[in-house]
């Protein structure tokens, strides 16, 4: 073989392996849309056009309320129909969370909408429109505060009610580089590992206590929220012939992850002990399969909750209920002929 062949196969051979672990690093990272994100406390994320694909329904539609309905007849564009991903970042610590300690957000949207039609209705409700990097930015005021609107590319839309302008222009910096599997904020990067490849929703929580002033942490019981300090929980919703729902919590130490696990132990160990109850008054077997799916792992500084959704569970959160019956209509009481009088007359005698 010569010399010149040996040399140009391996250069296929280096650029095929370089490609092969550029997908492979593009499979492992956070999507696109996350990566684009600003740092937070957590980030959430939804693939919607894959939930319409397995849904046995058309996903419900939203309700039209007079707002909504405005929005939709002018942009065409509806949610439920044309979002295709969805990306959150929360604040509720640090700088950009507001004064009284509610959550600001930061979101990615990408979906199929005509640019010119969103940007003149963001135009007419704006008080201020600015131009950064050649991007327009539409402030609007809604409910007392300032949502920042921009279109970063034909169908992306970057928005954030954070109050300092510095957060949208962070996401129009990140959208004008080159997208990289090392990119997005540190927790992101650091935690996107933890959850199942193929997830369709998933979500990262850092100081879940803290969130809208514990309220996450206080669905949980038992003074759960005392037991969240410093965790950081990753949900994930995959779809495997079913729906598998798993939230896991991560600790510094593993005396705290044990502590979390005893608990939630206890709490799934009642739910099975009520079933047999449940099961003699006609529990639904789609519901019952859910309770007996729940289980509860502790491994070193790590504790997960995981659950299955049926098909057929699944089918009846789309499946709308049936219309309840008129009442039947009361019989209008139909008015009696009068008694004509008799024509003979009594005769005296």
């Amino acid at each position: 073989m010569r010399r010149r062949t040996r040399l140009t196969l391996l250069f296929v051979v280096l650029v095929a392996a370089m490609l092969a672990l550029i997908v492979i690093l593009r499979s492992h990272a956070p999507p696109e849309a996350a990566r684009l994100l600003p740092g937070g406390d957590g980030f959430l994320y939804l693939d919607l056009k894959w939930v319409r694909r397995i849904s046995p329904r058309p996903l419900p539609s939203v309700p039209l309320d007079p707002d909504y309905q405005q929005f939709v007849s002018q942009t065409g564009f509806a949610f439920e129909r044309d979002l295709d991903e969805a990306a959150f970042a929360i604040h509720y610590t640090g700088g950009y969370a507001a004064p009284d300690g509610s959550p600001r957000f930061s979101e990615i949207l990408i979906g199929r909408w005509d640019s010119e039609r969103v940007s003149n209705y963001l135009r007419r409700l704006a008080n201020n429109v600015e131009v950064y990097h050649d991007m327009q930015v539409f402030s609007i005021p809604f409910e007392g505060r300032t949502v920042r609107v921009t279109m970063l590319s034909v169908g992306t839309v970057a928005i954030s009610n954070v109050d300092s302008p510095q957060v949208i222009h962070e996401l129009v910096d990140r959208s004008r580089k080159l997208a990289s599997p090392f990119g997005g904020p540190a927790l992101l990067r650091q935690y996107y590992r933890k959850v199942p490849f193929g997830s369709l929703a998933w979500v990262i929580l850092s100081s879940p206590a803290q969130f809208q002033n514990g309220r996450v942490a206080d669905l949980l019981p038992l003074n759960s929220q005392r037991l969240l300090q410093g965790a950081v929980v990753v949900g994930s919703v995959r779809f495997l012939r079913a729906i598998h729902l798993r939230l896991e919590a991560f600790y510094q130490d593993e005396n705290s992850a044990r502590k979390l696990g005893d608990q939630l132990t206890e709490l799934v160990g009642l739910f099975h002990n009520v079933q047999p109850t449940l099961a003699s008054g006609g529990t639904d077997a789609d519901v019952k399969q859910f309770f007996d799916s729940l289980k509860v792992q502790q491994s070193k500084e790590r504790v997960s909750v995981s659950a299955i959704l049926s098909t057929g569970f699944l089918q009846k959160l789309f499946t709308p209920p049936p219309p309840e019956a008129a009442p039947a209509p009361t019989p209008t009481p139909q008015p009696q002929p009068k008694k004509k009088p008799s024509s003979k007359r009594r005769t005296t005698h």
